[in-house]
């Protein structure tokens, strides 16, 4: 990403001068006369560096004062130019705000030299350190320099699902050097123009041409799923899945790590501020995440009637399938008390597949002959209408693979605490509505 500086100076000649001497493919550099309209680019733009002149105001150090109180939510670096040499002057500046005072006139290769050092510095500053890539607050204020362009760009939401889970199984350590190796992959689809920044350990952010998002979404999916499996034992590459470890996870199957990817442009929506882009983004990546494998999905013009209202619906419904009437009279009444939309089914080959959209479901294993419960949870877990449902299976057979490997998320075996069992249903309304 281009860093940004500004140049507060009434001088016309002076400050074209600076302008030519920063200005690159790495720095944009903007001038501004009066503090009214520079406060206004430093809102749009929360530029890397700021210098001002003393020819905007004698008292320097008071004008230092008001744009650091002004910007304390940005921290810019400051440089303070001025005419004069006298040590208190340059006293004054520093503890008002200024990170550096330099004496006019200024060598002009010293002057590059000490800017490019100080740009630099706030960089390294704000750099993740296990990536090595701009951090969050870097990103947001990337998003924030993009909103107002009117060259055609694109914005990538990128994460590894199911990172929390694998980072509990297989440590901290290896989930490092899976973010770093997808790190890598991203950077070596990328140009030298693109922006590369961190959202959180496993989110990412990308700013691009849109004439090449599609393809750089495209090509991460399929590099990604590549080299996934190389960070999996044999035995969890086998099942499929992750068998969870610890007591507050013992018996939850987690899917293995994919990749998800949100794309958002600005061919038909001109976004109004960065919040605003970045809702998009989220929203456009909640879309395309697929529970049990790496996608992506770019936002295309909404066909629909004038002034409709696209709203996300929470899914709080609860199917269980229950044999034994008191059980299944419980679970209901346990749940309808905590406020969840419950139905429940008797009768295993009865499932009504078409008729319900559930967010969780419930099913007892059965008889440990027949295996009723295990059938019909292969069943659901094939179709693909209940693809982001999760199934918890209760059991009085304690055959934990068996039971996970049939597609259950979660096995808790009978006789178990409802708390736990309430827990669960809780956790996962929240995965499925994305909360």
């Amino acid at each position: 990403m281009q860093s940004v500086t500004l140049i507060i100076d009434r001088r016309k000649e002076l400050s074209i001068k600076y302008k030519k001497l920063l200005e690159s493919k790495n720095n944009k550099v903007i001038i501004s006369k009066n503090l009214i309209s520079a406060m206004k680019l430093i809102q749009d733009l929360e530029p890397d560096l700021i210098i001002v002149s003393d020819s905007v105001d004698k008292d320097l150090s008071d004008y230092c004062k008001k744009i650091r109180a002004l910007t304390y939510n940005m921290r810019p670096i400051i440089i303070a130019t001025s005419k004069s040499a006298e040590l208190e002057d340059k006293i004054n500046v520093l503890a008002n705000g200024a990170d550096d005072f330099i004496s006019e006139p200024v060598n002009s290769e010293e002057f590059v030299m000490r800017m490019k050092a100080h740009l630099r510095r706030e960089l390294e500053s704000n750099l993740d350190i296990k990536t090595m890539l701009p951090n969050q607050n870097y990103s947001k204020r990337a998003l924030k320099r993009i909103v107002n362009q009117h060259y055609p760009w694109a914005c990538l939401l990128i994460s590894i699902e199911n990172f929390n889970s694998y980072k509990e199984n297989y440590t901290e350590l290896a989930s490092d050097k899976l973010v770093q190796t997808y790190c890598a992959i991203i950077r070596s689809a990328l140009s030298e123009n693109d922006y590369l920044g961190s959202i959180s350990d496993n989110e990412f952010l990308v700013i691009t041409d849109m004439i090449k998002a599609e393809k750089i979404a495209n090509y991460l999916t399929f590099a990604f799923d590549s080299v996934a499996s190389k960070f999996y034992s044999p035995q969890d590459n086998r099942r499929g899945f992750m068998l969870m470890q610890g007591d507050e996870f013992a018996g939850r199957r987690s899917n293995l790590v994919h990749t998800t990817i949100g794309v958002v442009t600005n061919e038909f929506i001109n976004y109004q501020n960065s919040s605003m882009l970045m809702n998009a983004l989220i929203q456009i990546h909640n879309m395309a995440e697929n529970p049990h494998k790496s996608n992506y999905l770019i936002e295309r013009p909404r066909i629909s009637a004038e002034d409709a209202v696209s709203k996300d619906v929470f899914n709080k419904n609860v199917l269980i399938v229950e044999a034994d009437d008191s059980m299944a009279l419980l679970l209901t009444t346990i749940l309808n008390l905590q406020g969840y939309e419950t139905d429940v089914i008797n009768d295993y080959t009865k499932f009504p597949f078409d008729n319900i959209n559930p967010a969780v479901i419930i099913i007892d294993a059965g008889d440990i002959e027949k295996l009723t419960g295990i059938e019909l949870c292969k069943n659901i877990r094939s179709n693909d209408k209940f693809i982001r449902a999760k199934i918890i299976v209760t059991s009085i057979f304690h055959d934990k693979e068996l039971i996970l490997s049939s597609g259950a998320d979660l096995y808790i075996p009978k006789p178990y605490e409802l708390s736990n069992l309430v827990k669960w249903v809780e956790t996962f309304i929240k995965e499925v509505n994305n909360i």
